[in-house]
């Protein structure tokens, strides 16, 4: 006999698989944010510029968006468990085969794959919590789980930082055991739907994409992508993410590159870094609550409110010497600002296309993201090149936000 939602033994078994959701997230970016870090010690060593290695993060971020528009759906259809898990370990493999890399080829192939097997991650996780929790909630779900991710960058930064003075190639080897360790624990903690725990499933939710085209029957892998295709409020949040992630991505690679400097295994100032990922992380949290409590579930609305200011803070950056006392502080802000929206626009997904169509929708909008993103990296490297100064992260970064806060603007009225 299963219990009902009603029941305080569902509560704690959500709140669990939240927790063991976001502990699993909280390592995964050990396998892929630690680039940046290797940069200085990959350039040196084999030779390579700053637009070569840019590309080399490109590889792995449009794989990642290709797995993600893959994986999106395989979550859906065959539940979102095994894949993150298998994710997560043959990620682990990955970095460890890039860490013997002896030239262009041997960093950008396995870090390509790479990215196809981290995007088993995100989506099939959101899926999970979407299983588990309703429309009421999800800011706050996603922002926790949002939360995680920044947290995760956060560990990768410091696990970065501590043994960047071992040489680049262990920072491709030490900081992935804890994703290994997270997805094992993971594994045995997390049920897929409540009602593998002993509990009634969600009931379906109405007046969704795919209640609209299709309705009361199963869908084709095409049918899903054209239920997110039709949906034009989705398609604007879809590009909107992609400059926010541009951004985001811009920072996350390139910020360690110009706090490490010349002096890239003793530099002073590599720690500044790491106040980047901590205000993404409390960003993050912060606006899914608000998306809920304060707008009432609008979720556009934050969004545009978040990444302006971002762009306002990324100019600042640009302005300020990176030994200047503002720079730890106004990081902060730029990475609070600039992650904070990630929450609203994952919510945004059930909340428009319905919780059968979260791991699609997730996908897809990934793809997004992660598409946009490819493209700013071996422009910020370029331009870091060209005008001989890592500072150039900065204006590019501000005038994403601005692209991406106004196209979120134009569904403010209906999302």
């Amino acid at each position: 006999m299963t219990e009902t939602h009603h029941d305080r033994g569902f509560a704690d078994a959500r709140v669990r698989t939240l927790v063991a959701v976001m502990f699993c997230y909280l390592f995964y970016y050990t396998g892929r944010q630690n680039f940046g870090f290797a940069i200085p010690g990959i350039s040196q060593e084999l030779g390579l510029s700053k637009s070569q290695l840019g590309w080399c993060s490109t590889a792995l971020l449009w794989s990642y968006a290709i797995g993600q528009a893959i994986n999106g759906q395989l979550a859906d259809r065959f539940g979102g468990k095994s894949l993150m898990t298998l994710g997560g370990m043959l990620s682990f493999v990955m970095n460890w085969i890039t860490s013997f890399a002896g030239g262009l080829a041997g960093v950008m192939i396995p870090w390509a794959g790479n990215g196809f097997v981290q995007s088993m991650g995100w989506a099939p996780g959101s899926r999970i919590l979407s299983n588990w929790w309703d429309r009421r909630y999800r800011g706050r779900v996603f922002g926790f789980y949002t939360f995680a991710a920044g947290m995760s960058s956060v560990v990768t930064y410091v696990m970065a930082a501590t043994v960047v003075g071992h040489g680049w190639r262990w920072i491709f080897r030490g900081p992935v055991v804890l994703m290994l360790l997270g997805c094992i624990v993971f594994w045995f903690l997390v049920r897929e739907r409540p009602s593998q725990a002993g509990y009634e499933d969600l009931p379906d939710e109405p007046d969704t994409a795919r209640d609209k085209l299709h309705p009361e029957r199963h869908l084709t892998w095409w049918e899903r992508y054209q239920c997110g295709f039709a949906c034009v409020p989705f398609l604007f949040g879809c590009a909107a993410i992609g400059f926010q992630n541009l951004a985001r991505y811009g920072l996350l690679v390139w910020v360690p590159v110009h706090f490490l400097g010349d002096n890239w295994k003793d530099s002073p100032q590599k720690w500044v870094s790491v106040a980047l990922p901590i205000g993404m992380a409390i960003g993050a949290v912060s606006a899914g609550w608000i998306s809920d409590r304060v707008f009432g579930g609008k979720r556009a609305l934050p969004v545009v409110i978040f990444l302006s200011i971002a762009a306002v803070c990324a100019t600042g950056m640009a302005m300020l010497d990176r030994t200047s006392l503002l720079a730890l502080p106004l990081l902060f802000l730029t990475g609070f600002f600039v992650y904070g929206p990630q929450s609203a626009f994952w919510a945004l997904c059930p909340d428009l296309l319905g919780k059968h169509l979260a791991g699609t929708g997730t996908g897809m909008m990934n793809f997004f993201a992660y598409l946009f993103a490819g493209l700013g990296e071996p422009l910020i490297g370029h331009l870091i090149e060209s005008n001989h100064s890592t500072h150039m992260v900065f204006p590019v970064v501000a005038v994403a936000c601005a692209l991406g806060a106004i196209l979120m603007s134009f569904i403010r009225k209906t999302a």
